[in-house]
C-alpha cells in the first residue's frame, strides 16, 4: 500500500511542481540516471525503480546503449567529468555483455531466456558508435562493427525485420524498427561502410509500405493493441526523419512532417499528448506517456530544425513544459528525485508505477535541444 501516495498525489491532488530553469530539471535528470548506476553492480542502468515493490529492477542492456550518448552530451556541456565516466563505464559493460553473434539480448539481465533481439541491438549502436568518437577505444569500434554486420545480415530482403523479434513484444514484425535504421545510419558515418547505410534506406523504404494514406503505421505498438502508443509512434517518426535528414531523402522528410502534424492536432492545452492513438489519428485516452511526450519533443525540434516551422518548435516547447511540471525535484527520495515516471497518472497503463530510465534519458535530450536552439535565437 505504500504506492498509495504516488497514486493520491497524481489522481486526486492533481499535484505538479513549479517550473525551474531548464538547466535545473537537465541536471536532477542525469543526476538521478547516475544513481540509478550506482544501484546496479555491473555497470549498466536498472531497467526501472518500482514504486509498488521499492527496488530497482536489473540492468537494461537496451535503454542503457542509447543512454550513453545522452550523458556525454550531458558531460560535455555542463563539464561533468562524472557523467563521461559513467557513460563509458556503460560501454565497456555493453561490450562484455555483446552475445556471440554480435547481438543484443532481449529484455534485462533478470531474463529467463538469453536471445538477441533486432530492436535491443539497433539501440546500443548509438552507445558504441559515440563512445568510440569520444574515446577512441578499439574494443567499442569492433562491437559496434560486429552488432551492425549482425542487424544487416538478418534483415529480410523486402527491408523488413522478421527474425529475432523480441519475446517481449509479441508480434513478428514492428516498424518502429525504423529506429535501428537510424542506429546503422550512425554506424555507417564512424565505420564508413556502405552497406549499413543501404540497410538503413531499405528499411526505411519497406516502413513506408506499412502507412495508411493518412500516415498512420500499422505494426507499430509494443504490443498487438491496434492503437499505438506514442512512445513507438516517436521511436518510428525519429527513425524515418534521421534517415531521410542523412540522405536528403525528402520523401522519407515529408512523411515524417505528416505524422508530426496529426500528432500535433492532438496535443492538449497543457502540452502532453494522449498516451494511446488510433488509426484516425484520434484518442479518448486521458492519461499521458511520459516517455512519448519527451520523445515527440525531440522529434519537432529536429523538424523545426530542418523546415523552420515555428509550429514544431511551439508544440515541442509546450511538450517540455509539461513533463518539467511532473518531475519531482522536491522529494527526499534519491529514487524519485528528478525521474520521470511511465505514465502520468502514474497508476496509468505504460509502465505503471515505475520510473523508467529511459523517461529521464529522453526528458534530458529534449531540454537539450531545447536549450541549444533557445541559445541560437
Amino acid at each position: 500500500m505504500k504506492h498509495y501516495p504516488a497514486y493520491i498525489k497524481d489522481n486526486w491532488l492533481k499535484k505538479t511542481f513549479p517550473l525551474k530553469p531548464l538547466d535545473e530539471h537537465i541536471h536532477a535528470a542525469a543526476q538521478w540516471l547516475m544513481h540509478a548506476q550506482s544501484q546496479a553492480a555491473d555497470g549498466g542502468v536498472p531497467h526501472c525503480f518500482d514504486v509498488k515493490k521499492k527496488r530497482w529492477w536489473p540492468s537494461y542492456p537496451e535503454t542503457t546503449g542509447y543512454i550513453i550518448p545522452t550523458l556525454f552530451d550531458y558531460g560535455n556541456e555542463y563539464k561533468v567529468a562524472s557523467a563521461i565516466e559513467a557513460a563509458i563505464r556503460m560501454t565497456q559493460w555493453e561490450s562484455d555483455i555483446q552475445l556471440e553473434d554480435g547481438g543484443v539480448m532481449a529484455g534485462h539481465m533478470g531474463a529467463e531466456v538469453i536471445t538477441p533481439t533486432i530492436f535491443n541491438t539497433g539501440q546500443v549502436l548509438f552507445g558504441w558508435a559515440r563512445a568510440y568518437e569520444e574515446t577512441h577505444e578499439q574494443s567499442f569500434y569492433e562491437s559496434l562493427r560486429r552488432a551492425s554486420d549482425w542487424l544487416v545480415e538478418a534483415m529480410d530482403e523486402d527491408g523488413a525485420w522478421r527474425k529475432y523479434a523480441s519475446p517481449f513484444a509479441p508480434g513478428e514484425v514492428k516498424v518502429y524498427n525504423t529506429r535501428c535504421a537510424f542506429g546503422l545510419a550512425r554506424s555507417y558515418q564512424v565505420i564508413g561502410d556502405h552497406k549499413y547505410l543501404e540497410a538503413a534506406i531499405k528499411n526505411i523504404d519497406w516502413a513506408l509500405t506499412m502507412a495508411k494514406p493518412n500516415g498512420w503505421l500499422i505494426k507499430n505498438c509494443l504490443t498487438l493493441n491496434p492503437q499505438s502508443l506514442t512512445h513507438t509512434i516517436a521511436y518510428a517518426m525519429r527513425g524515418i526523419l534521421e534517415v531521410g535528414a542523412f540522405t536528403e531523402n525528402q520523401n522519407f522528410i515529408d512523411f515524417a512532417i505528416q505524422m508530426a502534424q496529426k500528432m500535433m492536432v492532438l496535443q492538449r492545452d497543457d502540452g502532453a499528448f494522449p498516451g494511446r492513438v488510433d488509426e484516425h489519428w484520434t484518442s479518448k485516452h486521458q492519461w499521458t506517456c511520459v516517455t512519448g511526450n519527451s520523445q515527440l519533443a525531440i522529434n519537432f525540434f529536429r523538424l523545426f530544425e530542418i523546415t523552420g516551422n515555428k509550429e514544431f518548435l511551439f508544440s515541442a516547447v509546450g511538450a517540455n513544459r509539461f513533463n518539467r511540471s511532473i518531475q519531482d525535484t522536491e522529494t527526499e527520495n534519491s529514487n524519485i528525485f528528478g525521474a520521470m515516471k511511465g505514465s502520468h497518472p502514474i497508476n496509468a497503463e505504460y509502465i505503471s508505477y515505475r520510473y523508467p530510465n529511459w523517461a529521464a534519458k529522453f526528458f534530458i535530450d529534449a531540454l537539450l535541444l531545447e536549450k541549444k536552439l533557445a541559445n541560437s535565437q
